[in-house]
């Protein structure tokens, strides 16, 4: 069943009426069919004209819709004979994150992604896609492994942050994410990430720590989440809006600052409407930029990865 966000109201009105027609369609009557085609038109301009305008804190709750593709169906669409590895073998196996082998379009590869689940036995199961200390250091064995083998990382980052939990924070949590943006920046192998949903805080540049970093359109990547800011800056998360604005987390504005390298458009409505085509344009986007990083040599590929974030700091502070 289709999820409607709360400025698709009218969509959902239009959308509700053409399915109460199709019921109606064995009647035989014809001129339902002709309404059915002139309502789903209003439909299709309706969406174009809402989601060319979206606002900021629109685009945050577009990023985080329950029925946008999540990492297993990005793996399950674009990665042949994935052989899932589990563990960080000093603690446990850590669920939200999502890493092994397989071949993408031909090319063995390491996959590394953050898992959020569809309802509410696989959120759990994922700890809706927060990884814990034990979560990061599978993403370090994994990327170890990529080295040893020479085979590129490509990483789908999608979570609101890394666990905040005690437990978490005993076992080294700020630590584990430090070192995995320092093995990200020691790879010899290429590596693109691409932000598919959330990418919030150090929990995404855990991973996220690449030669290229893509981001699909409707897709957020921030330091904090809008609510978080706007309960530390103004002590209201009801200014989560105005903190979504000040943040300039979504996709135009990050390739714009040069946080990002590229803008994988999404099917009008969002990922959530056409989850197929949403997979083959990113599947398009990191083949072509793995394609962009091919003959390089190990040495070249972590100078290019070191200078480019150099770069980011020196920008920023300029």
């Amino acid at each position: 069943m289709q999820t409607f966000l709360e400025f698709e109201k009218p969509i959902a009105e239009l959308e509700g009426k053409i399915e109460e027609l199709r019921h109606l369609t064995n009647a035989g009557d014809i001129n339902i069919a002709d309404e059915v085609t002139k309502l789903q038109t209003k439909v299709d301009k309706l969406l174009r004209q809402t989601y060319a305008k979206l606002t900021p804190a629109q685009k945050v709750q577009v990023a985080r819709h329950p029925n946008r593709p999540h990492c297993l169906d990005y793996v399950k669409g674009l990665i042949d004979d994935f052989t899932p590895l589990a563990g960080d073998r000093g603690f446990a196996e850590d669920r939200a994150v999502i890493g092994g082998l397989g071949r993408f379009r031909g090319r063995s590869v390491v996959v590394i992604g953050q898992e959020k689940g569809h309802d509410t036995e696989t959120r759990v199961r994922h700890n809706f896609g927060m990884a814990k200390p034990e979560g990061y250091r599978k993403a370090q064995r994994l990327m170890d492994l990529a080295d040893r083998f020479n085979l590129p990382v490509v990483s789908l980052v999608d979570t609101a942050g890394a666990f905040p939990g005690v437990q978490a924070e005993e076992r080294g949590q700020a630590e584990a994410i430090a070192k995995s943006i320092e093995r990200c920046l020691r790879l010899s192998v290429p590596m693109v990430a691409a932000v598919i949903g959330e990418g919030g805080s150090g929990g995404a540049i855990a991973i996220a720590t690449a030669d290229r970093v893509l981001m699909l359109e409707h897709a957020i990547y921030s330091v904090i989440s809008p609510e978080g800011c706007a309960s530390i800056l103004w002590r209201n998360p009801d200014m989560a809006g105005e903190a979504a604005v000040a943040l300039r987390l979504i996709s135009h504005d990050l390739k714009e600052l040069g946080v990002i390298d590229r803008v994988v458009s999404e099917p009008i409505g969002g990922a959530h409407r056409d989850p197929a085509e949403t997979i083959k344009a990113l599947g398009d986007a990191i083949e072509e930029s793995l394609g962009d990083l091919d003959g390089l040599d190990g040495a070249a590929v972590r100078a290019q990865r070191r200078q480019k974030f150099l770069d980011m700091g020196q920008k920023g502070l300029g």
